[in-house]
């Protein structure tokens, strides 16, 4: 029986911040893992059409954007029935690594900044059985 194609296993991510330093830098780490194909996107307003086209096992969302913020781009993404499902987590220095509440507006987040290890335990938390 054949092997599934190497790229058909590593789960898809998508990083929505304006900060594309940042976004660029989480991309070329998680992608170094040999786990992960990412796509970044600084543009909050372009989100949704971004994750439709690339569909994502998985989205990390800042919340502060210029345009748009990422509350607005997360009910844009649960409204489509494309996109519904996956596992949006947010990913903001609005609130800092000792907060108790694990979520924001019905969302878990991570507290920038946020180290490899809490993300890809993210990841790995999130995504569902039928996606890993």
């Amino acid at each position: 029986m054949p092997q599934p194609n190497e790229a058909t296993q590593k789960r898809r991510i998508f990083i929505v911040d304006d900060e594309s330093g940042f976004t660029r830098l989480l991309k070329l780490t998680l992608e170094r893992t040999g786990r992960y194909i990412v796509r970044e996107e600084n543009d909050g307003t372009a989100a949704w059409l971004a994750a439709r086209e690339f569909k994502p096992d998985i989205i990390f969302l800042d919340i502060v954007m210029p345009k748009i913020d990422g509350g607005e781009v997360a009910q844009k993404i649960r409204s489509d029935p494309t996109l519904e499902k996956v596992p949006i987590i947010f990913l903001t220095a609005i609130v800092s690594q000792r907060e108790t509440t694990r979520e924001i507006g019905g969302f878990p987040f991570l507290a920038k900044p946020v180290s490899l290890d809490a993300i890809t335990a993210c990841i790995e938390e999130h995504l569902t059985p039928a996606a890993k």
